[in-house]
């Protein structure tokens, strides 16, 4: 798993902006697979997992959007737990279309 979050860091094409930052890869595997990152910079437990539950419930609203089959991993930044899911949404749509994921 570890080996997988590293590959993408290193080889994978990044977009950030000031909530959220997301790595992206094609996949040779036949669905899109995604993981949350979210480092205790973010702030204690409560930060961390909220964090944690906006960038998936904005995810789960893009995932039937995705064309192809994709690694993507999410890191959360300081903002992340402090703002709507909506903000994370958008901000998630914009890095899916700038990295290639979604067709705009």
């Amino acid at each position: 798993m570890n080996k997988d979050f590293r590959r993408l860091y290193y080889r994978g094409k990044s977009v950030a902006t000031p909530c959220l930052v997301t790595y992206a890869m094609k996949s040779r595997e036949g669905e899109s697979r995604y993981g949350i990152t979210t480092s205790k910079k973010i702030g204690g437990a409560v930060e961390r997992n909220r964090s944690r539950r906006v960038i998936r419930a904005a995810f789960e609203q893009l995932e039937d959007e995705i064309s192809g089959s994709w690694d993507i991993v999410f890191v959360a930044r300081t903002k992340t737990s402090k703002v709507k899911m909506q903000r994370v949404k958008s901000e998630m749509t914009e890095h899916f279309k700038k990295l290639g994921i979604i067709n705009e």
